[in-house]
């Protein structure tokens, strides 16, 4: 039987990698390294330096494939993501047919942890339910964005006794985010964040959060707001892509 271990790398600092997802990779045969393009090398760069780091107990061998893109534009977006994750279920299929052998052992990097907003674990799910190729799974969690953030600006995500949702930028804007005490943001592509002025919250905001290119801003939304879309405009120029996460709420009395 092929096994597949699902392992959560954290959300940029080579640090964040769990015991967990290390004894994870020393299982490992072949590690599958997901490319996104040119201008992403640094995510994959990443994952590289975590196999030459941390796999010391037997060999393996890297395997890379480029994702399929996502149609983006004047597009339904949910149709958009259906027909994506189709796209990447053959790719998954060929790898795992193709590039791992019967009693072999293989991981999926996931950025952040597997269960947070990423498909993977959905889409091996479909492979199974298609009947047309058999493995087992393991999913190995790992350290999120929005851990990192909590962290990195030194804030609780919840106050005593109160909601927190995790949404994203698109729910945001389209006004479906619900009235939780503590709302986290991912996948904020258009600095949704704006639609929320003059309303006396706080803001909580980082990029590329545990790397070298980290940045942090925090302060009440109204006078950061144009500071944030400067550096986050800033940034995606100059590295090509951005990853950031936001904590909204009012403050305390």
């Amino acid at each position: 039987m092929k096994t597949l271990l699902v392992i959560g790398i954290g959300a940029g600092n080579p640090d964040f990698i769990t015991l967990q997802a290390i004894k994870a990779l020393n299982r490992c045969d072949v590690v599958f390294l997901m490319d996104k393009g040119p201008s992403k090398d640094t995510l994959i760069d990443l994952r590289r330096e975590l196999c030459q780091r941390h796999i010391t107990e037997r060999p393996y061998r890297l395997v890379e494939a480029r994702i399929p893109e996502r149609q983006r534009g004047e597009v339904d977006y949910r149709a958009s993501v259906q027909a994506l994750n189709r796209d990447k279920q053959h790719l998954f299929e060929q790898l795992i047919n193709e590039q791992l052998a019967e009693g072999e052992t293989a991981a999926f990097l996931v950025w952040g942890d597997p269960a947070l907003y990423d498909s993977t674990l959905r889409i091996l799910q479909q492979i199974l339910a298609g009947g047309a190729m058999q493995f087992e799974y393991q999913v190995i969690p790992g350290i999120t964005s929005v851990q990192a953030l909590a962290a990195q600006h030194k804030v609780p995500l919840n106050r005593i006794g109160r909601s927190v949702e995790i949404t994203t930028g698109r729910r945001l804007a389209a006004g479906q985010a619900s009235a939780a005490d503590s709302l986290v943001v991912m996948l904020d592509a258009e600095d949704s964040f704006q639609q929320l002025r003059h309303q006396g919250l706080d803001i909580y905001w980082g990029a590329y959060l545990g790397t070298a290119d980290e940045r942090l801003i925090s302060g009440r939304l109204d006078e950061v707001a144009d500071e944030i879309c400067r550096v986050r405009r800033e940034a995606r120029q100059a590295h090509g892509w951005i990853m950031d996460t936001y904590l909204l709420r009012k403050p305390e009395a």
